[in-house]
């Protein structure tokens, strides 16, 4: 009884201590730095208690790191959750010709960097010069400053990051949707069902599992992605207008050197990371169908 019980301790010690080195005592780390002021450089580190959360929370920055994070936030579930769901549904069963060249052909921008999107976009969206700039002046229009226009910037950023995911999150949809029964199709185009009724009716039940991991993966990747575009074309700017939960900490960490800063909004990120996860537990889990 005792070397079974010891085998599997000392087979989960490894996990475990790595778990417990790069998660857990980081964690705590960082809640022990958010108590202090410190800059990175001096010797010395400032107790200040609280000082660091009620900055934050009295300050400009939390309103507006908050509002852009709910702005990148839809954009990016509708370019990398509802348009690969619909685009997902027509490749498996309305297109019955190119549908593999139409996947290989989307899926493609997923194996560009994030660094490569960006210096890309940045071309295409040059005010001066860019491609988008000839056209809308070919047709008489003036070309905005798409990445000096508050709210603007971040339905461009969200373009970037739509345009290198959506690929993928496709190709994870077309999985799911290939796996639905054609039974159940064919006899609902027997019944004479229009396609919405099909996607509404079937196809959603039925892969709702999966739509869930990609709504997941969405919101929580699709922030952290946000962080190169924003790092290399605009540095949070114009005015924080294009800065969100996961680079406001980068910033205040790398940039302001305001360490203990970064700490606190590194906490409350993960409470509203938390918060969402509380949501997808007690609501969006229990509208999903899950075969048995």
């Amino acid at each position: 009884m005792r070397r079974a019980r010891i085998q599997p301790a000392l087979l989960l010690a490894p996990a475990v201590a790595g778990l417990f080195i790069f998660v857990y005592l980081p964690l705590l780390q960082d809640v022990w730095l958010s108590f202090y002021s410190w800059n990175m450089v001096s010797p010395t580190m400032k107790f200040i208690g609280l000082d660091n959360f009620r900055a934050i929370i009295t300050g400009a920055d939390l309103g507006k790191v908050l509002g852009n994070t709910l702005l990148y936030v839809a954009v990016l579930l509708f370019l990398n959750f509802l348009l690969p769901y619909i685009g997902s549904f027509a490749l498996a069963h309305c297109i019955t010709r190119g549908s593999f060249f139409y996947r290989a052909a989307l899926f493609i921008p997923s194996t560009v960097s994030l660094a490569v999107a960006s210096i890309l976009f940045l071309w295409i969206f040059n005010p001066l010069a860019g491609p988008l700039c000839i056209l809308l002046s070919a047709a008489g229009a003036e070309s905005p400053r798409w990445f000096k226009e508050p709210g603007l910037v971040v339905a461009v950023i969200g373009l970037i990051i739509g345009w290198k995911v959506f690929g993928y999150n496709l190709i994870v949809l077309m999985a799911a949707m290939v796996d639905v029964p054609k039974e159940l199709i064919e006899a609902a185009k027997l019944e004479n069902a229009s396609n919405w009724d099909i996607f509404r009716r079937i196809i959603v039940p039925m892969t709702s599992s999966t739509a869930l991991y990609v709504f997941v993966i969405t919101i929580v990747f699709g922030l952290q992605y946000v962080l190169v575009p924003v790092n290399m074309i605009t540095q949070g700017g114009p005015d924080q207008g294009s800065t969100n939960i996961v680079y406001i900490i980068y910033q205040y960490a790398f940039t302001f050197f305001q360490t203990g800063k970064a700490a606190a909004f590194s906490l409350i990120t993960m409470l509203v990371y938390a918060a969402f996860l509380v949501f997808k537990t007690k609501v969006l889990d229990k509208k999903v169908h899950y075969e048995t």
